[in-house]
């Protein structure tokens, strides 16, 4: 018998890839694509030599073709960190709309099932908390973050429209904020952002007063979730994410502790339409998939300082300058 065979867009970027070694370690044979905007051959380079893994280096916003048969599709493409999405609006908007369109056109030319990665964002700022999947969301079309946050929600109603114009096979999840090993150093998020900061010896910066809140999911646990969702009967919006709240500054502390550093939190002026509160409500997932995090925060942020202690210094500094994105803005 055959290997069941997935797509996956985004593969070499921190979650796409955490998938790929899913899929091949489930028996799959995992097509990774990517055009590495953001993401990193490194993080997929051990897996080229495996006899079930191929990679497409292609722009999911051109015209996506793959031979042979294909079972599922994981579309992960996008950039996903502020810092990228601000510097790239415009590929931003198109690897959700253009990139999404293709791969569901392809996904119904292969009667592949497709699971597309949206993301807490298309709550916007929210007025309901925690936040669960029948909340419409409070995002600002027009604002500096709606090139993402829109851009995901159209992600949305297109794969809707294709399940019920096409009889597609869909599924969506919500991303609440996820860390573990993979992250870039300098993708602007704030957990990679305090570690790298705490490491260097730095001082550590945060957005206004640190009031508002986060919920951080270990990556594992989040690739548990998918893995489950992809294979449910379920074709509506899945929460995935860990409900334990904490503020920036608390948080911010907790990493001062971890890395036994001496640095200090600092205040910067506010970003615009950052969300105050992110709390994912899991009720549906506990229910319909029988899931729930279960890797706690404390050894969660142990296993990823790990791993960022293990890169090379130089990376270390190194990582403390942006890549230059602006050649994507077209």
């Amino acid at each position: 018998m055959s290997k069941k065979r997935v797509l996956i867009t985004g593969a070499a970027g921190f979650l796409g890839s955490h998938l790929c070694d899913r899929f091949i370690n489930e028996g799959y044979y995992v097509i990774g694509m990517d055009n590495l905007i953001t993401g990193d051959l490194h993080n997929i380079e051990h897996l080229f030599k495996n006899p079930n893994f191929e990679f497409y280096h292609h722009d999911v916003t051109k015209f996506v073709f793959v031979p042979g048969e294909l079972h599922y599709i994981l579309h992960f493409a996008s950039p996903a960190s502020p810092i990228d999405y601000l510097k790239i609006p415009i590929q931003t908007l198109k690897v959700s709309s253009l990139g999404t369109h293709n791969i569901l056109g392809l996904a119904r030319v292969k009667k592949a099932r497709v699971l597309v990665a949206s993301t807490s964002e298309v709550y916007g700022d929210p007025l309901v908390h925690p936040q669960n999947e029948s909340y419409w969301g409070n995002v600002n079309p027009i604002g500096v973050r709606g090139c993402y946050d829109e851009a995901k929600r159209f992600m949305e109603a297109l794969t809707m429209a294709y399940h019920r114009t096409h009889g597609l096979e869909t599924r969506i999840v919500r991303i609440f904020n996820t860390y573990g090993p993979r992250m870039r150093l300098n993708d602007g998020r704030v957990l990679p952002t305090f570690i790298a900061q705490a490491l260097r010896g730095e001082d550590l910066t945060m957005y206004g007063d640190g009031s508002q809140t986060r919920s951080f999911c270990y990556v594992d646990d989040l690739i548990e979730g998918i893995y489950r969702l992809l294979l449910s009967d379920y074709h509506l919006p899945v929460n995935i994410g860990n409900p334990e709240e904490i503020t920036i500054k608390e948080f911010g502390e907790e990493i001062i502790q971890l890395t036994n550093s001496k640095s200090k939190l600092i205040s910067l002026p506010p970003m615009q339409d950052d969300p105050k509160q992110r709390k994912p409500d899991i009720t549906l997932a506990k229910k319909l998939l029988g899931w729930e995090p279960k890797i706690s925060r404390k050894e969660g942020l142990k296993r990823t300082l790990e791993y960022f202690k293990s890169l090379p210094k130089e990376k270390l500094v190194q990582e403390k300058e942006f890549k230059d994105l602006t050649k994507w803005n077209r």
